[in-house]
C-alpha cells in the first residue's frame, strides 16, 4: 500500500521517474527470480544439513525433560 502512495507521489513530483519505475520494474522483478530461487535452495540445503547434524542428539533424547513418576 504504501509502494502504491509513494508512487502517486513520485508521480506528481517528477511524473517521468514514475513512468520510468513502471516500465522498468517488471524487468528487474524477472531479474531477481533467479536469486530468491538459489536463497530458496541454499535456506532448503543449511535446514537439511542441520536436521542430519542434530539428528543422533533427537535420537538419543537430549533436551527432552524427564517425567515424575
Amino acid at each position: 500500500m504504501i509502494c502504491v502512495v509513494g508512487w502517486f507521489l513520485l508521480l506528481a513530483i517528477c511524473w517521468p521517474l514514475a513512468l520510468l519505475v513502471l516500465v522498468t520494474f517488471p524487468a528487474i522483478w524477472l531479474l531477481s527470480l533467479p536469486f530468491r530461487l538459489a536463497f530458496h535452495v541454499v535456506e532448503g540445503i543449511l535446514a537439511f544439513l542441520r536436521a542430519l547434524f542434530l539428528l543422533p542428539a533427537r535420537i538419543l533424547g537430549h533436551g527432552r525433560t524427564a517425567k515424575a513418576a
